[in-house]
């Protein structure tokens, strides 16, 4: 049953966007958030409707701007002592790794940092479900981005029949409660649902297949789960069911073409949490003041080989 609780008062879920299916030219669903392009605004991202990449706005401009907002959104979170959970969740080959990388790059790593977890240890399979993701939520002044998480019970392990259906159930009637406990002590919980038609995830895993450069992304496990894209549909439509709740709702990324999906999420996310520029003033570089110190010489140093000059 939909949870109908009343909004916890911390401000972060303004817009809960409820998903909408259509079909692919395929016949594959392909799912997109209600009343995408129509971003809530804020007074550092302002409401622009719909705009085309490559006409309207640039790729590289757009991007550059937006990153210098989650500076500034940084700097806001550690000034308040802001906790912020953000999760990537969705597809194989949808593009999280990618809208991570693009958030993340021109942050802080000891403010925003990324947690992705690998297979459990056996040790980990006898603990407390959620008791391997605890240690890795925020402390005051800190941003951490899942890249996975607790919902792999639900998806992967649901699918693949790496839980038994007790430890399922059990996950869909705990979880709610457990990010409910989260928001409660003040953490601002973002859920991200990365979706993508199967065309484009067979165009993608070929792609990663033909470049060595991306072939270490392509796990067994992402070529099994081709052959039960149905099931992993129905056990994302069940998540839904249980879990996308007026406290934590779901956002839907439509993730067909990648760089209108890390736009769109970037600018998204920066809508959820209010804050302010505290960008300080530019600094004056002081003037280095030379000693009469006796270096030593250089050769006694190991050098790199200069391959490249």
């Amino acid at each position: 049953m939909k949870d109908k609780s009343k909004h916890n008062g911390h401000g972060q879920h303004k817009h809960h966007n409820r998903e909408q299916e259509q079909h692919s030219d395929n016949g594959a669903k392909l799912e997109t958030p209600a009343g995408a392009g129509t971003i809530a605004p804020t007074a550092h991202v302002p409401e622009a409707g719909f705009q085309k990449l490559g006409k309207d706005c640039g790729y590289e401009k757009e991007l550059a701007r937006l990153q210098i907002e989650l500076v500034k959104l940084q700097e806001w979170i550690r000034h308040k002592g802001l906790r912020v959970i953000v999760l990537f969740e969705g597809r194989d080959a949808a593009g999280k790794g990618g809208a991570i990388k693009r958030v993340t790059e021109s942050l802080n790593p000891r403010i925003c940092r990324v947690v992705a977890l690998g297979t459990p240890t056996e040790r980990e399979k006898s603990q407390w479900y959620f008791q391997r993701y605890v240690p890795h939520l925020p402390a005051g002044g800190e941003m951490v981005l899942f890249d996975r998480s607790w919902y792999n019970r639900a998806g992967v392990e649901r699918v693949m029949g790496f839980c038994t259906e007790r430890e399922y159930q059990e996950f869909m009637q705990s979880c709610p409660e457990f990010e409910r406990m989260l928001v409660r002590s003040g953490i601002i919980l973002i859920k991200y649902w990365f979706s993508v038609s199967d065309a484009e995830q067979e165009r993608r895993f070929q792609d990663r297949m033909d470049k060595p450069t991306k072939r270490w992304k392509l796990s067994p496990m992402d070529l099994e789960s081709r052959k039960h894209w149905a099931d992993y549909s129905r056990a994302k439509d069940e998540m839904f069911a249980i879990t996308d709740t007026k406290q934590c709702p779901w956002y839907v990324v439509n993730a067909e073409n990648k760089k209108c999906a890390r736009l769109n999420v970037i600018r998204h996310l920066l809508s959820l949490i209010p804050y302010q520029d505290l960008t300080p003033e530019p600094l004056k570089l002081p003037r280095l003041e030379k000693s009469k110190y006796v270096r030593p010489p250089m050769h006694e140093q190991n050098f790199i080989p200069q391959v490249y000059r």
